[in-house]
C-alpha cells in the first residue's frame, strides 16, 4: 500500500533537509583540507561583489530613509526627539542591514552560482568530475560559499554605514531634526555587541545562502527546464530560511544582551 501523498511529501521535505545539512558538514570538513582552491575563491568574491554592491548601496538608502522618518514622526508623538539617532542605528544595523545584505546576495550572487553549478551538473561535469576522483563539493562549493560569507560580511559593513547616513540626512533634512543631538544620541541606547550580532548574522545569512544555492544546482530536476526551476527554489528557500533565522537570532540575543541604561 503506497503511503499518502501528504506523507511523501513530508518524507521527501525531511530527505531534501538532511541532505543540506549533509552537505553543509561537508562544507566545513573540506574549508580546511588543502589544496585550497584560491583563484576560484577570489573570482567568485569579484563575482558576487559586482553583481551585489550597487543594488546593496541602492537599496540601503531608501531602509534607511523609511526607518528615520517613521521613527522621527513616532519619537516626535511620544516627545523623544533625542533617541531618534539611536533607535534609528539600532533598526539599521540590528536588523536591516543583514536582511538587506543576505537577500540581495541570495538574489543575485546566489541565483547565479545555482544556474552555474545546475548547468554543469546537466552537462554530467559534475558526475565526470566524482570520475576521475575530484570532489565537487571541495572543488566548487566551498570556494563559493567562503566567498558568499566574505561578501556578505563587507556588504554588511558598508549597507550600516550607507543607512545610517541616509536616515541621518532625511531627518536632519526631511524632519527638521537637530544634526548634533541626532549624532550625540548614537551612544544613548546603541553597543558594540549591537554591531557584533549584525557580523554574526552576516556570517550565517551568507553561509546558508551559498549552500543553498550550491544544493539546488548540484540537484537540479532534470533538462534545462529545471535549472531555472532549481534557481526559483533556491531563493524562495533562502529567503524562508533568512527571515525564520533572524527571528530565532533576534529572540537569543535579546535575552542574553541585556539593554542599555540610560
Amino acid at each position: 500500500m503506497s503511503a499518502p501523498p501528504v506523507a511523501s511529501m513530508g518524507l521527501a521535505a525531511l530527505r531534501q533537509v538532511g541532505m543540506l545539512c549533509s552537505l553543509g558538514l561537508d562544507v566545513l570538513r573540506l574549508s580546511l583540507k588543502p589544496p585550497y582552491q584560491f583563484r576560484e575563491f577570489i573570482q567568485q568574491c569579484w563575482f558576487i561583489v559586482r553583481v551585489s554592491i550597487l543594488p546593496a548601496a541602492l537599496v540601503s538608502i531608501p531602509f534607511g530613509a523609511v526607518i528615520a522618518l517613521q521613527l522621527g514622526s513616532l519619537t516626535q508623538q511620544i516627545g523623544a526627539q533625542s533617541f531618534t539617532g539611536s533607535a534609528s542605528v539600532l533598526a539599521v544595523i540590528q536588523q536591516a542591514s543583514p536582511l538587506i545584505t543576505a537577500l540581495l546576495i541570495a538574489g543575485a550572487g546566489g541565483s547565479a552560482v545555482c544556474a552555474d553549478l545546475g548547468s554543469r551538473t546537466i552537462r554530467e561535469e559534475i558526475d565526470a568530475m566524482r570520475a576521475l576522483g575530484v570532489s565537487p563539493i571541495h572543488r566548487l562549493v566551498v570556494p563559493r560559499v567562503h566567498a558568499a560569507i566574505v561578501i556578505a560580511v563587507l556588504l554588511n559593513g558598508m549597507v550600516s554605514v550607507v543607512g545610517v547616513l541616509g536616515g541621518y540626512f532625511f531627518n536632519v533634512i526631511m524632519q527638521d531634526g537637530t544634526p548634533g543631538a541626532y549624532l550625540a544620541s548614537f551612544s544613548a541606547l546603541a553597543q558594540l555587541p549591537d554591531l557584533w550580532i549584525s557580523e554574526i548574522k552576516a556570517v550565517l545569512f551568507g553561509f546558508i545562502a551559498g549552500m543553498v544555492a550550491a544544493f539546488r544546482g548540484l540537484n537540479p530536476p532534470p533538462g534545462p527546464k529545471g535549472v531555472g526551476d532549481a534557481v526559483n527554489q533556491s531563493v524562495v528557500i533562502t529567503f524562508l530560511l533568512l527571515f525564520f533565522l533572524n527571528f530565532i537570532l533576534t529572540t537569543i540575543y535579546l535575552q542574553i544582551v541585556p539593554p542599555k541604561a540610560l
